[in-house]
């Protein structure tokens, strides 16, 4: 059975292709569009389709449109509840439309084949199926909204999946952080991590009040009531500093959240008696929360998609359409699931470019060596990943023992200087350095607690509270990577290289060796490892 998933109707438009049952390709229109999210998430753009990335898609399979047997649409207009929201009909009548897009953008499709998949149901797959659990786990879904919820909290057993519970609109998690991401001056859906990093610069000084404003319902909802953020802390403007009131209040919703999705946790816990938790949503991006959740939470394992956010619903209305045929969902195998080039297709673009490079004996090698001397080196191999994290496929690189150098990449991105950035480790070395979340972690979600006789080896990677978002590498899975990492050990007696993603502050992550190419030209970086090859600056 070959589905072709899509999401379009919010933001991250993205597709993803299962073919007997089986992940093949996955990727989110903004790496082929370069506009950041793909679009913003109002109603007038509903009717925009992921086309490049669908198109990628059944290229890589080497099939038609004409060749699916179905589409999942991961939005099911029938489920749209009165409201007054503003212009919400339009986008639910572009919804409507969606198998007339489809069949426009990708000719030969046959509009008849589209199934409507609800919203909630399509992230709840994208973590209860596509996780490594053969489809018997509990599973929490929380984002901003669907059709009419916010929330589903329920349980799969051999695929199949049982609402237990769902929050109905108004009360949304991810909308109340939303909220406080635009009071605080950044970009609402889109610079929430923000705020989480922001969080760990303060004291939740207004916890209590949160308790009495965020509460976990005997339902396994919540309940949220209005709140003047104003009267709390002045609303910031994008052009205005930071201060020590916004940083209060993001820690005090930070804490609050965290506190709400333990509850959730326990009541589904008691529900289902599953040993396993899967996540997805928006608000499963929090690494923060999850760490907490797996921590201090009842479940004994806790797997988070990593395309959390509404690109990963492409991928879960895909799988549930396959379970629902009866047909065999099985697990994501990575979230390299996007583009890739052989070396002569690199060559190629580097010839192009009339641009001096070279072809060392050992990529690895000449990378360790420049990281030893203190470059920054942009990484870009292999298939690009799925979600809004770079795993060492699309890549920046530095020594993390110079604690300057968190400055020097925040200046380099164009980001804000509260921000951390991410170590990566050998998977069977992070126990050495790492505490408290769970380990191997692939896919950088979750924080760790570094552990004190490494604060000061590794600063660059370790953030105001003493954490780090780190993410394991099996060399099994990564043998590239996990070699720079041994070798540029042994050249400075640290396990651990810095990586954060490969792009700069408002753009896309680097998808093709164009973009690649592009981002070197425009940011002070010293060296671009791409394939075999290596241009120095």
């Amino acid at each position: 059975m070959r589905v072709l998933g899509i999401n379009a109707i919010f933001h991250d438009p993205a597709a993803a292709l299962v073919v007997d049952g089986q992940v093949v390709a996955a990727a989110e229109e903004e790496r082929f569009s370069r506009r950041k999210h793909g679009k913003r998430p109002v109603p007038f753009s509903a009717w925009e389709q992921p086309e490049l990335a669908a198109r990628w898609c059944l290229e890589r399979a080497g099939l038609t449109p004409a060749d699916l047997d179905a589409v999942a649409y991961s939005y099911d207009p029938d489920l749209v509840e009165p409201g007054d929201v503003p212009w919400e009909d339009l986008r639910t009548e572009y919804a409507r439309r969606a198998p007339y897009f489809l069949a426009t953008a990708l000719p030969g499709l046959d509009p008849a084949i589209v199934r409507f998949v609800p919203h909630h149901v399509a992230h709840a797959a994208s973590a209860g199926l596509a996780a490594p659990y053969g489809g018997d786990c509990a599973v929490l879904v929380n984002d901003g909204r669907g059709e009419c919820r916010s929330h589903l909290a329920g349980s799969y057993r051999d695929h199949r999946l049982e609402t237990l519970a769902a929050q109905h609109l108004p009360h949304s998690l991810g909308l109340f952080y939303e909220d406080l991401t635009e009071h605080l001056g950044f970009l609402r859906s889109s610079d929430e991590y923000k705020v989480m990093a922001l969080a760990s610069y303060a004291k939740p000084r207004h916890l209590d009040l949160m308790r009495e404003h965020v509460r976990a319902t005997e339902d396994g909802g919540f309940a949220i009531t209005p709140l003047d953020w104003a009267t709390l802390a002045k609303k910031r403007e994008p052009h205005e500093d930071v201060t020590q009131e916004h940083a209060e209040l993001a820690a005090s919703v930070q804490v609050r959240l965290e506190e709400v999705l333990l509850d959730l946790t326990r009541w589904l816990h008691e529900r289902t008696g599953h040993r396993r938790l899967t996540m997805a949503g928006g608000v499963a991006l929090n690494c923060v929360a999850n760490t907490r959740i797996f921590a201090e939470g009842p479940f004994e394992e806790v797997w988070v998609q990593p395309a959390a956010g509404d690109a990963g619903t492409a991928l879960g209305a895909a799988l549930t359409v396959v379970a629902d045929a009866g047909e065999p969902a099985g697990a994501m195998p990575g979230a390299d699931l996007g583009r890739s080039w052989t070396d002569d297709e690199i060559r190629e673009y580097l010839d192009r470019a009339a641009i001096a490079y070279e072809e060392p004996e050992d990529v690895a090698v000449a990378v360790a060596e420049a990281l030893a001397e203190d470059r920054v080196v942009a990484w870009f191999q292999g298939r690009s990943e799925y979600g809004p994290r770079a795993l060492g496929r699309r890549s920046l690189m530095a020594h993390p023992g110079k604690e300057e150098n968190l400055v020097r990449l925040n200046e380099v991105k164009g980001r804000e200087q509260f921000r951390p950035i991410a170590p990566m480790v050998l998977a069977d070395r992070a126990h050495e350095l790492f505490e408290r979340g769970p380990l191997p972690s692939p896919y950088m979600l979750f924080v760790h607690d570094v552990k004190p006789e490494w604060r000061d080896r590794i600063p660059a990677v370790v953030h105001v509270d003493h954490t780090a978002r780190a993410q394991t590498v099996d060399p099994a899975d990564e043998p590239l990577v996990a070699r720079v990492l041994t070798e540029f050990e042994r050249r400075t007696g640290l396990p651990v290289v810095v990586n954060t993603s490969l792009n700069t502050a408002g753009r896309p992550m680097v998808d093709d060796p164009r973009d690649a190419l592009e981002c070197f030209g425009s940011a002070p970086v010293d060296l671009l490892a791409i394939g075999r090859f290596v241009v120095r600056r």
